[in-house]
């Protein structure tokens, strides 16, 4: 199996500052990776390499079987699923979910004149239904919830059967149900067989949808665990990570983390 991402000694800097320091990271096609650490940490560097937006100061970064620096990036962005808020505030308010979601198929955001056959906007409307939201397609972007945003944003994200998949702090600015809703939704994505390669980036472990299979944790642009979600996100490497003593649980699948007070134990 072709690793879908194989970084070697990555560094970023801009302005005289490490964003990235030897950073090295294998992903395999089946695996689901979250990426924690606190603001600063490196984390939207890490996906602007790894979708081909920027590439590193030094060290190699291979993406999709090719080597950054030696290919034309356009041939590969079609091929990486990509959510942020960057391109999320790009989306103008008017446009219908719909094309929204269908608009990614040319790599644009708002639709002008490109022409989608009959089986772009049928995958469009799959997609849409497969959110959650199937409901919402006639209805301007502008008019939903946060919770229903982010969930034609990920849709959006997969309209291009993507190798790779990146969701950069998918659960920001949700409320505890819409927040709970989008990670159960990621779990059925992480549980289906034929879903691409998956990486999460957030803050808090409590936004890790169960089916997660790996974990790459930063601080200040290193590496400080990375590998099997059960080895990598101990109350350790989280207490590494965030810089303050951390109590973690393991529960039904999910994750919860809390400050640890004296007297108290951790659980790994």
């Amino acid at each position: 199996m072709t690793p879908v991402v194989e970084l070697a000694d990555v560094t970023v800097v801009r302005g005289g500052s490490h964003l990235l320091d030897a950073v090295s990271w294998t992903i395999e096609p089946d695996q689901r990776w979250v990426v924690l650490g606190p603001n600063g940490a490196g984390k939207t560097t890490l996906l602007q390499v790894v979708s081909t937006q920027m590439h590193p100061t030094s060290g190699v970064a291979g993406v999709l079987g090719e080597v950054l620096g030696t290919v034309d990036v356009f041939e590969l962005r079609p091929r990486i699923g990509w959510m942020s808020a960057a391109v999320a505030d790009r989306i103008p308010r008017g446009e219908k979910v719909r094309d929204v979601v269908v608009s990614a198929a040319y790599a644009v955001v708002g639709r002008w004149r490109e022409h989608y056959d009959d089986s772009d906007l049928q995958r469009a409307d799959e997609l849409l239904a497969g959110m959650g939201v199937g409901a919402l397609a006639d209805r301007s972007f502008g008019t939903l919830s946060e919770g229903e945003r982010k969930r034609v944003q990920v849709a959006r994200a997969l309209m291009t059967d993507p190798e790779l998949l990146l969701l950069d702090e998918p659960g920001a600015g949700l409320d505890l149900g819409a927040r709970e809703d989008l990670v159960s939704t990621l779990s059925d994505l992480a549980a289906d067989p034929f879903a691409p390669a998956l990486v999460l980036v957030s803050h808090h472990v409590e936004e890790v949808p169960a089916g997660f299979t790996h974990a790459l944790l930063l601080r200040e642009g290193r590496v400080v665990a990375a590998g099997p979600l059960a080895d990598a996100l101990t109350a350790q490497t989280l207490t590494d990570t965030f810089g303050i003593p951390l109590v973690l649980d393991h529960r039904d699948g999910r994750w919860s983390a809390r400050r640890r007070h004296e007297g108290l134990r951790s659980s790994a």
